[in-house]
């Protein structure tokens, strides 16, 4: 009897698996967007008194805040791109890594990838504040041993401190998406393309990755402040990292990508690497703790230190909802501009 209705309506049982997932989406999703959407066209606060629709319709809250917050929110999406930029040049290779040479060891090392979510995020902020502070490890060697900065040099309160937080805490979420692509490429297609003469990738990958290593190298300056374009001393500081960055670069191409890597590896792994580089971006961008312990300068506040404050504090409620529903769309927008770059239409619902 069972066997039978759930045959005649085989064609529902996708929907009624989604069920659960799709109600506490609706439940804890969108049910509280609505009074957040009231919010963000209101007036006052918590204190004074909010206003809502129908008796106030504060639509000109939105390109106020924008105006108002256009540091935090552009300090937000900068070094959201950021860590996820670095938190792919270093997790790929090591997904890489894993994936092909690890043998009997994948797991050991997976764990070791995992090891840091078993303490809590802000004990793991907090090490990073001392890491990175005056008198911690970082700058006993960069400063004190190798004398590589100036003496007066510090990382805490700068957006150097803020992205690399950002990087070693998101890291475990760029690594094992891409591991897990990877793991799915079949080592014969490697060995096919190297038959059919798929060796290294010269001249040609020289020049594209001095290209590219020349590129991160600028927007790692300029991203953190180190290099402003309106200052001549900052084009040369550019030209420099300029310099470096194409140098590294070239002899990482040179020596260590080949063909079959460019032609059959890497495509096949473009899928991991929307879904890492999401997984990275969004919290990269939202996130807060690491720009209030580590940027500590108002300068180096984010979007979510806005919100966090309006909401708690001042309770200033439109504003926050606001604020909320900017970062979203933003987030929203740059994803879907990525994923039309990327061309992973197969993800997006398209053809494969």
């Amino acid at each position: 009897m069972i066997g039978r209705l759930v045959h005649r309506y085989r064609w529902a049982v996708p929907y009624v698996l989604m069920a659960p997932g799709l109600l506490w989406l609706v439940a804890f999703f969108v049910v509280p967007m609505v009074p957040m959407i009231l919010f963000s066209i209101s007036e006052g606060t918590v204190n004074t008194g909010i206003v809502q629709p129908p008796d106030v319709w504060a639509i000109g809250n939105y390109p106020e805040v924008v105006v108002k917050f256009q540091d935090n929110v552009r300090n937000s999406l900068v070094f959201g791109a950021l860590a996820t930029t670095l938190c792919f040049a270093i997790g790929y290779p090591l997904a890489y890594a894993i994936a092909f040479r690890g043998g009997r060891y994948k797991n050991l090392l997976l764990f070791l990838v995992i090891a840091p979510f078993f303490t809590s995020f802000l004990i793991r902020t907090i090490s990073w504040k001392v890491i990175l502070g005056n008198d911690g490890p970082f700058l006993a060697v960069v400063r004190d041993a190798l004398h590589l900065v100036p003496a007066n040099f510090s990382v805490m309160g700068t957006p150097l401190a803020v992205v690399s937080g950002l990087t070693y805490q998101l890291l475990p979420f760029m690594v094992l998406p891409l591991y897990v692509s990877l793991e799915k490429v079949d080592i014969r297609l490697i060995e096919a393309a190297r038959d059919l003469y798929a060796g290294p990738w010269r001249p040609r990958g020289t020049a594209i990755g001095a290209a590219l290593g020349g590129a991160l190298a600028i927007a790692l300056m300029v991203g953190l402040r180190y290099a402003d374009p309106g200052d001549p001393s900052g084009l040369v500081a550019a030209a420099g990292a300029a310099l470096v960055g194409g140098l590294l670069g070239g002899l990482v191409a040179h020596f260590l990508v080949t063909e079959a890597f460019v032609r059959v590896v890497f495509p096949l792994s473009l899928p991991g690497v929307f879904a890492a580089s999401i997984l990275t971006f969004i919290p990269a961008v939202g996130d807060y703790v690491n720009a209030d312990l580590l940027g500590v300068s108002p300068n180096n506040q984010m979007i979510g230190n806005v919100i966090q404050n309006r909401y708690l504090f001042q309770t200033d409620y439109p504003v926050a909802s606001a604020l909320s529903f900017i970062l979203m769309g933003a987030i929203l927008l740059a994803i879907a501009l990525y994923a039309k770059v990327l061309g992973t239409e197969e993800l997006t619902g398209g053809r494969a």
